[in-house]
């Protein structure tokens, strides 16, 4: 299991890293919302642990935009000292899937983030992805646009869906060749290669463009005028 913790207390953080480690739950840290969010979008986990008095985005507010803004489905499990009914309920209205009141034991964290990852696991439409009226559902492969089905080769299915996952941030030609090849070394051209067969396929027979060359960083798939700085 992969979680990500955003949590701006460093002991914390480590408290629950080391506990979690020997247990084969591979943790990575943001400090803040502005960071949580960015890695939320731009890496795939199985479950997202949120605090809440974060600098920058607090907790309430970064779990509405990854549920709203960036239509992410990855269970959030809210972890904060806010007890009141109303902290909670503001919670579950944001889009949380669980609230766990600091001070917490380990084992129970432990415990609920294993029923999430569960949970995430058995839901039929779990990783459904969509960009404007593009939709792919990874467990399936089954790629729509405008209601059209486009057939994709596998490694192009594995490029559109890191990319879509990351939308509307980018991704570097580094992170996509770690997340498709893997280990495999590869070259620019390989990568560039897929890109423009994603393009003729995602793109050519509509009108709106959806992927996107950000120069100089990588690739993105999003609508153009999601950022016109780029």
């Amino acid at each position: 299991m992969r979680i990500l913790l955003v949590e701006d207390d460093p002991d914390v953080a480590a408290n629950i890293a080391d506990y979690l480690d020997p247990r084969d739950v591979a943790v990575d840290f943001a400090y803040d919302g502005v960071s949580g969010l960015h890695w939320a979008v731009t890496e795939a986990y199985d479950v997202i642990v949120l605090d809440v008095m974060l600098p920058g985005i607090d907790g309430y507010t970064l779990c509405r935009r990854l549920r709203h803004d960036a239509q992410l489905a990855t269970p959030i499990l809210i972890l904060t000292a806010r007890d009141g009914l109303t902290d909670k309920i503001e919670g579950f209205e944001a889009g949380t899937d669980d609230y766990l009141v600091k001070p917490f034991a380990l084992p129970e964290l432990y415990h609920r983030l294993l029923a999430l990852g569960r949970r995430r696991s058995k839901s039929p439409h779990e990783g459904r992805l969509r960009v404007a009226d593009l939709i792919c559902d990874p467990n399936s492969g089954k790629v729509e646009r405008a209601s059209q089905t486009i057939k994709l080769s596998h490694l192009d299915l594995k490029l559109l869906i890191a990319l879509m996952r990351a939308s509307p941030s980018f991704m570097s030609r580094e992170q996509l060749e770690d997340q498709v090849w893997g280990e495999d070394s590869i070259s620019d051209d390989i990568v560039r290669a897929h890109i423009y067969r994603l393009r003729k396929a995602i793109d050519r027979p509509f009108a709106l463009p959806l992927v996107h060359t950000v120069h100089g960083l990588g690739y993105a798939i999003r609508e153009p005028d999601t950022d016109a700085s780029l």
